[in-house]
């Protein structure tokens, strides 16, 4: 149960029903809709929850909103509920302090949900598809996938946590340009190693890293000289295929040793070989949305776009700035581009396997292709617009010692999610790369390898394993933390208490917000936030030398707590040691 939302649920509930006894007895003017706004204020000195109905109100009622809060706290009923007091405060804020059955019944939620604590049904119902990674398979995983990879992920933890039923995917690309290019540089390198580097020219275009060299070395080792009397097309594709059948297999056990693991690897070739890609194609003309132009088809990009924006308000006299242009969905040569592919895709995802919506993880470096795939998906009738979301990340800065760590993949001096996994524990990883989407990020490598209080990752975890800990010594000591029905939890009204119940209160509440701002990076500061209430409960509440009765119910929140943090970290893909 989301017991923030229960408690302002509550209050509407409750200053509704007060509303409705002063209109009875002739005090309010009747026909006021307003919804009652609850809210937790920053400063709780003066109570849990406050609402601003009584200055929304005031108006219709032609009333000032102090008065019409003094009749409402007159007709506020609080027996049996969450609250204590209403006091009125300022212009006509209502504030509301929260009882021992609140806090009480936090705990006990806990107890009861336990692995489920904090799932909610907002999203049920719903089929989601998270994409995520879909990294060129003509390389290793580098910084870019590693970062991608933890953030749909997580993405996919919350929306799952919320209720959706949700369904990983990584899109390969092997089809196009890429492989094409791919192909040419093993064979580059295997001409070399036969021939000599000096006797034959890499590609300027090529893909430049060591990989490449192994890979030819392979080829040779497997085929010998035999390729020199291949055609070329036949070299290329045959080297394409060796070179994926090793990358991909590769792909996939770095992302499980970093904890992911997808649905479905879905290949973009299936698209073209089924004719998926052309039909696409062909269903865009028949809608009206493509022409023809040296002897190229065309997408009316600029038109489809130009629709987008005055629906949103835009004025034309704007959009011609923008400078729109069409997009080639077949060259000349007969061949269809990524963008036709991209679209075919994403028909697929909505007609075919019915997603109510898709949420894709892309480079910042993507902007300018969402648009335009938006706008191709609404043109088909599939309404882009508003089910399919595109989650742009920003770049990561890898920090030693205060110094950037240089990499570029065009040289091949790169740091893979392999060497960086040899470096920097999974946990912290994981932990580190869930920072804000849309914010560039400093990955401090002594950082997330620290084990003391510095690291949040290492703080979490040491909460984690302190409560364990705990709960041994008692056990060894032939004590059991007793049921919620056998404990006394009015007992804990202590601030630090009060405020850790708050906190796992709060979880629920994350969640939620995670999967509405498609950013499980709250979970991140969450479990900070919780971590240190239960440091400072540790510090401050003995458990040991205490009263049964107060040692009892300091034993049940120290279990609630575990428990929450063994969710958060369950949602983080990060693990749980019960000793460090």
């Amino acid at each position: 149960m989301n017991m923030i939302q229960s408690a302002k649920d509550q209050i509407a509930a409750l200053t509704r029903s007060a509303y409705r006894a002063a209109v009875q007895e002739g005090l309010l003017p009747d026909g006021v809709e307003t919804v009652p706004a609850v809210e937790i204020p920053k400063d709780t000195a003066n109570g849990d929850y406050t609402t601003t109905f009584c200055l929304a109100a005031s108006k219709a009622m032609r009333k000032n909103p102090r008065e019409v809060a003094n009749i409402l706290t007159q007709h506020m009923k609080l027996d049996g509920t969450y609250f204590t007091s209403v006091e009125i405060a300022g212009p006509g804020f209502l504030n509301f302090r929260l009882g021992e059955k609140w806090y009480a019944d936090v705990v006990e939620d806990v107890e009861r949900e336990a692995d489920a604590y904090g799932r909610g049904e907002g999203l049920k119902g719903k089929k989601y598809m998270v994409e995520f990674v879909s990294a060129n398979p003509t390389g290793p995983m580098h910084m870019g996938n590693a970062r991608g990879g933890v953030l749909g992920d997580t993405l996919a933890s919350v929306l799952d946590w919320s209720g959706a039923n949700v369904w990983r995917e990584f899109y390969v690309n092997d089809f196009g340009n890429q492989i094409e290019k791919f192909a040419k540089s093993i064979e580059a390198r295997y001409f070399q190693l036969i021939k000599g580097e000096d006797a034959v020219e890499f590609p300027e275009d090529g893909y430049h890293g060591d990989d490449i060299k192994e890979l030819a070395q392979a080829f040779y080792a497997e085929h010998g000289e035999s390729y020199l009397d291949k055609t070329e097309a036949e070299r290329h594709a045959d080297m394409a295929r060796f070179g994926l059948d090793r990358n991909i297999p590769k792909m996939k056990s770095d992302l499980e040793r970093y904890g992911i693991k997808f649905d479905e690897w879905f290949f973009e070739s299936s698209l073209h070989e089924s004719g998926f890609v052309a039909d696409t194609a062909k269903k865009l003309t028949d809608l009206g949305w493509t022409y023809e132009k040296d002897s190229a088809l065309w997408v009316k990009t600029a038109e489809i776009m130009r629709d987008q924006y005055r629906k949103q308000g835009k004025k034309d006299e704007d959009i011609d700035k923008l400078g729109l242009k069409d997009d080639v969905l077949r060259r000349a040569n007969g061949f269809y581009t990524y963008l036709a592919g991209d679209i075919a895709y994403h028909r697929n995802k909505f007609e075919v396997r019915g997603f109510d919506k898709v949420i894709n993880i892309w480079g910042a470096d993507h902007h300018g292709h969402v648009a335009r795939l938006k706008g191709a998906i609404d043109a088909l009738g599939l309404d882009g617009t508003n089910r399919l979301d595109i989650v742009l990340m920003q770049l990561v800065k890898l920090v030693r010692d205060g110094e950037v760590v240089r990499m570029s993949k065009r040289t091949g001096k790169t740091i893979s999610l392999s060497d960086l996994l040899d470096e920097i524990p999974v946990d912290a990883c994981r932990y580190f790369f869930n920072a804000k989407p849309d914010t560039q990020m400093d990955f401090d490598l002594g950082l997330a390898v620290r084990e003391d209080s510095e690291n949040p990752v290492y703080y979490i975890q040491y909460a984690y394993a302190r409560i364990c800990s705990l709960l041994k010594t008692v056990a060894d000591e032939g004590r059991s933390v007793p049921a919620t029905d056998k404990a006394d939890l009015s007992l804990l009204s202590g601030e630090q208490e009060r405020a850790l119940i708050k906190e796992l209160a709060n979880f629920s509440e994350e969640i939620r917000m995670a999967a509405r701002d498609y950013d499980p990076s709250y979970i991140n500061r969450y479990l900070m936030r919780l971590a240190g209430a239960f440091h400072r409960f540790y510090n401050a509440c003995r458990i040991k030398g205490e009263a049964d009765d107060v040692a009892n119910a300091r034993l049940l929140l120290a279990a609630a707590t575990r428990q929450v943090l063994a969710n958060g970290l369950t949602i983080l893909g990060l693990s749980k040691p019960e000793k460090m």
